[in-house]
């Protein structure tokens, strides 16, 4: 028998709301079949391969008190992949009141509501200090370049590949001083498992990691990506880095950490911008899009704008002093960080590091 499964579900309390993200699917009931459960093995991305099909769902939330009684119910409908970004308006006092979530699906199989799971919502309210973190070529030294490489990526473990030291530390630093972390990658969305793994094998505890969902690049109806996205990762990163400060609302203090492989440091240094409300939103995304990875369609540039828009919204109302710290791994040999113009003048704010490599 095939029942619904949350992967990838995040909850976020914040002060006034409660954010959801979640991808669901349909996948075999393990209690309905005979199935030896081994020990614990790390996972590799292609056991996940359910996950590129698509399928459509609706979803009640049931937000619990501490004594387990019903706060409020709220009924949603995830997109055509299964995908649900929601923020729900908390009722008044109930802020202090919420232990626990469940998730019951209810569309499948009419006159049922299955339990798919019941969650510890993530409380981010008044200690709002964030880390955000890539994961390819800054936690682990992966290749993707060649076939081979694509192919040993989605049959093997990430433990195969080498760890980067310098990056595991800082990022351990800043958690241990109080900051909760969220990894965002550019990897498929079906490779969530096997990073998990990684990061709970480092004891890095993550409740968020943002990957780039690439049933989307295709799809007619919901093409938040296009098929130029499936190399660059411009567009994708600084959308999810705006749906991770939506969910969280905007920090008192902020790290992000990437490498200089890509397009990392020209994403973060306009993330950066954004937050700190000097410049004009609109001026500065239009800068932006003259850049070739952020060239955009115009669902993309309608969806990007009404994101920005509310951060900036959100920035009135917290006010211009947040800290912004920005770490960018560095190549081999390189000595300065180059950022195209204009936001070259921005650079100063980046602390370029080694990503010496550890154990493999």
């Amino acid at each position: 028998m095939k029942r619904a499964k949350a992967v990838n579900f995040l909850a976020i309390q914040t002060n006034h709301y409660l954010n959801l993200k979640a991808d669901f699917t349909m996948s075999e009931n393990l209690y309905s079949v005979n199935k030896d459960f081994e020990k614990f093995e790390a996972r590799f991305p292609i056991q996940a391969y359910k996950l590129l099909r698509a399928y459509e769902f609706e979803i009640k939330v049931v937000v619990l008190g501490k004594n387990n009684e019903t706060l409020f119910t709220k009924t949603l409908e995830t997109d055509s992949y299964g995908g649900l970004l929601a923020k729900i308006p908390l009722p008044k006092d109930s802020k202090e009141s919420i232990s626990k979530i469940e998730i019951y699906e209810t569309s499948k199989y009419p006159g049922l509501e299955l339990l798919l799971g019941t969650y510890i919502p993530l409380k981010i309210t008044d200690n709002r200090k964030i880390i955000i973190c890539d994961f390819d070529k800054t936690l682990v030294e992966t290749k993707y370049s060649k076939p081979s490489e694509i192919y040993d990526s989605l049959t093997s473990p990430l433990k195969n590949y080498p760890t980067l030291e310098n990056s595991v530390k800082i990022l351990k630093e800043y958690i241990n001083d109080g900051y909760h972390p969220f990894i965002l990658s550019a990897s498929p969305h079906f490779y969530e498992e096997a990073i998990r793994d990684w990061l709970y094998a480092n004891e890095i505890f993550t409740a968020g990691i943002f990957l780039k969902d690439y049933r989307r690049i295709l799809s007619i109806l919901e093409n938040d990506l296009s098929p130029k996205d499936i190399k660059t990762q411009g567009i994708y990163k600084l959308g999810h880095l705006l749906d991770i400060i939506n969910m969280t609302d905007i920090p008192s203090s902020l790290v992000l950490m990437g490498d200089n492989f890509e397009s990392d440091p020209l994403i973060y240094l306009t993330f950066s911008e954004l937050l700190t409300g000097r410049v004009e939103p609109r001026q500065l995304w239009n800068e932006l899009k003259r850049v070739e990875d952020f060239k955009v369609t115009a669902r993309q540039n309608g969806l990007f704008l009404n994101k920005i828009f509310q951060i900036k919204d959100s920035v009135k109302q917290h006010g211009l002093d947040k800290e912004i710290k920005i770490y960018i791994r560095k190549k081999t040999q390189e000595k300065e960080l180059r950022v195209k113009a204009p936001f070259d003048s921005y650079s100063g704010k980046i602390s370029l590091y080694e990503g010496h490599l550890g154990k493999e």
